[in-house]
């Protein structure tokens, strides 16, 4: 796979390249859109085949016997993360952000608090609000310059009125992977304040060299009886269009609440997502991810090198995704001449971190799954827009 090939998604419908001049004012001709979640990659060629076959046959019709495609999901989750899935315990929603939005429907109610870890990904306090629950924040604590959970101080927040707790892991935007003993705490702390625990895990693949990201239900299976774990291709292969994702749950008792939450809203699979998945989970697609994080890997480090030479910037060390997570108060500015020199100075469209929750305000999320000339174009115009500082 080529990843330094470069596409052109301009006027494709691509939310993150067509949208970025109506949403951050970069322009499209020469802007560099760094802030939607999805690469500027192809999918693997396995992907590409399986949907050339579907196009081929010609006939759209309903989707039955899944039974292959529930397999290839086991077989991805044994190989590749020694997690041993019961293919009884699949449902597949129209993505994650809609499987969160079912799990809140399902084992909350109006009015309930759901806890989040903050800052993080933003879509979890979207649908938790939309859904008429509120949020409950437990602002994570910075040390030596990464992430860690507080639940000393998570503790002393909690009033009873919490019934959901959301796990990002490996964690959107810091980029932690947990380790196994914060893990086995987290599972600790949905015990003590009697929680559901969710834990979305859409990253899990997208790991760098030297880390090793552990499924909560490998980590923590005594608390499988509360234990709801998100999972899906779409991060991995570059296949968010899909909107295919899977809810996965082993406690019969939660099992049966879920099925009856999708049952109500009618929900039922995408042919094309389904296909897709089933192609991606194969041999095939593991080579392209260990490639695709090869690639990844030395973006990061190309990226980190140059934005940590700028003073008063800070990117945090990224252990998964392809998400950096960037800290400017060290610049003393403040957040709109910060976003004034990203925008109009660099044209970088970047995600605002205030949108992710308390902690979030002084940081910039920037997408670096591109081919790797934009990365050094975006630290060389960074450079430009901060080069007073230098």
């Amino acid at each position: 796979m080529n990843f330094d090939c470069n596409i052109d998604r301009r006027k494709t419908h691509s939310l993150k390249w067509d949208m970025m001049e109506s949403i951050y004012g970069v322009p499209e001709q020469d802007g560099l859109p760094m802030w939607v979640a999805d690469m500027d990659f192809q999918a693997p060629g396995c992907i590409r085949t399986a949907l050339q076959k579907m196009v081929d046959h010609g006939v759209f019709g309903y989707y039955g016997d899944d039974e292959s495609y529930r397999d290839a999901i086991c077989w991805w989750m044994a190989e590749r993360h020694g997690w041993e899935v019961d293919s009884a315990a699949i449902f597949t929603t129209h993505g994650l952000v809609n499987g969160t939005a079912l799990c809140i429907e399902a084992f909350t109610r109006p009015g309930d608090e759901v806890v989040l870890f903050t800052p993080v990904y933003h879509a979890f306090a979207r649908v938790i609000r939309a859904s008429g629950r509120r949020v409950k924040e437990c602002p994570l604590l910075m040390r030596d310059g990464r992430y860690e959970m507080d639940f000393d101080a998570c503790d002393a927040l909690m009033t009873g009125n919490e019934k959901m707790v959301i796990l990002c892991s490996p964690h959107n935007p810091g980029g932690r992977v947990w380790r196994h003993e914060e893990l086995r705490a987290m599972a600790g702390f949905a015990l003590r304040h009697d929680l559901v625990l969710v834990s979305d895990e859409i990253h899990h693949d997208l790991v760098m060299p030297d880390y090793r990201h552990i499924p909560m239900a490998v980590a923590a299976p005594d608390v499988s009886d509360r234990l709801i774990m998100l999972t899906a291709p779409s991060k991995t292969f570059n296949i968010a269009g899909g909107h295919s994702g899977n809810v996965i749950i082993h406690d019969p008792a939660l099992r049966k609440r879920f099925s009856d939450t999708m049952a109500r809203f009618g929900i039922s699979a995408n042919s094309f997502g389904l296909a897709m998945t089933e192609a991606a989970y194969s041999p095939e697609g593991a080579r392209w991810v260990d490639q695709l994080v090869c690639y990844l890997d030395r973006n990061r480090r190309l990226f980190d090198e140059g934005i940590n030479a700028i003073p008063g910037l800070r990117s945090m060390p990224l252990e998964a995704t392809y998400l950096a997570w960037v800290d400017f108060s060290g610049t003393g500015m403040g957040q709109d001449e910060i976003l004034r020199r990203v925008e109009q100075g660099a044209k970088i469209a970047s995600n605002h971190g205030e949108s992710f929750g308390k902690g979030g305000e002084s940081f910039l999320r920037f997408n670096l799954a591109t081919p790797r000339a934009r990365v050094e174009d975006a630290v060389a115009r960074m450079r430009s827009a901060f080069a007073d500082l230098q």
